[in-house]
């Protein structure tokens, strides 16, 4: 059976960084187009970022790109989302997820969501 955990969210200060790790078990991560997700209260979820699968090759919305940096670990079976000048419009629970039929896909499998609050 395919699960993914999230982790390494936490209380962070404007203008700081953090690391988000998604650890998949029953796949590999680089078989799979793996992306990452966020939602804000009171909004939808919002695909921001993903990798695909083989190439790693990378995609991003206009509104983390060149802040936010995804990647993965084959070694660890991780995908990893960097997260560099975090605003406080970033506040969100964050999933990773997988999408079977590319990075321009939906997806199928969810993880529980790890909570990023920013704030001073």
């Amino acid at each position: 059976q395919v699960q993914l955990v999230e982790s390494g969210g936490g209380l962070v200060q404007p203008g700081g960084s953090l690391r988000l790790s998604c650890t998949t078990s029953g796949t590999t991560v680089d078989d799979e187009h793996i992306g990452w997700y966020r939602q804000a209260p009171g909004k939808e979820r919002e695909g921001i970022a993903c990798i695909s699968r083989i190439e790693g090759r990378t995609y991003y919305v206009d509104s983390v790109k060149g802040r936010f940096s995804i990647s993965r670990d084959n070694a660890k079976n991780t995908v990893y989302l960097q997260m560099d000048s975090l605003q406080p419009e970033d506040t969100a629970v964050y999933y990773c997820a997988i999408k079977p039929r590319g990075c321009a896909g939906r997806a199928n499998r969810w993880g529980q969501g790890t909570q990023v609050t920013v704030s001073a």
